[in-house]
C-alpha cells in the first residue's frame, strides 16, 4: 500500500500561482510513476501531469507551459507548480502512484484525498 497526502490548495485569482505537493509513504518502492488529476465539478476527473521513476515527465496539452512537474526523492515528495492559473482551473487536485509502467495518463493504483484549489476571476 501507497500513502498519499496532498496539500497546498487554496483560494488564489486568476493569473497567480500555486504549487501543491504529494507526499507518500509505505510501499513507495513499487511506484513507476506518480502523478496529479483534477477533478472540477460536475466534470470527470482529468490527467493533469506525471513524473516516472527515470523523472520523465508528461502533461495534458492544455497544462503545457503552464504547469510544472518535479520531485524531490530525497522526501518522496512529488510537487505541480501551476502559474497564471484560470478559473476554469478551479477543481479539486487528486495525486496518484502508479505501479505498471506504460501511459502515464492511466492506470493508477493508489490515490490522496485531494487538495481544493479555487481560482477566483
Amino acid at each position: 500500500q501507497v500513502q498519499l497526502v496532498e496539500s497546498g490548495g487554496g483560494l488564489v485569482q486568476a493569473g497567480d500561482s500555486l504549487t501543491l505537493s504529494c507526499v507518500a509513504s509505505g510501499r513507495t518502492f513499487s511506484t513507476w510513476a506518480r502523478g496529479w488529476f483534477r477533478q472540477a465539478p460536475g466534470k470527470e476527473r482529468e490527467f493533469v501531469a506525471a513524473i516516472n521513476r527515470a523523472g520523465n515527465t508528461y502533461y495534458a496539452d492544455p497544462m503545457k507551459g503552464r504547469f510544472t512537474i518535479s520531485r524531490d526523492n530525497g522526501d518522496n515528495t512529488v510537487y505541480l507548480r501551476m502559474n497564471s492559473l484560470k478559473p476554469e482551473d478551479t477543481a479539486v487536485y487528486y495525486c496518484a502512484d502508479k505501479k505498471a509502467w506504460g501511459n502515464m495518463a492511466i492506470g493508477y493504483d493508489y490515490w490522496g484525498q485531494g487538495t481544493q484549489v479555487t481560482v477566483s476571476p
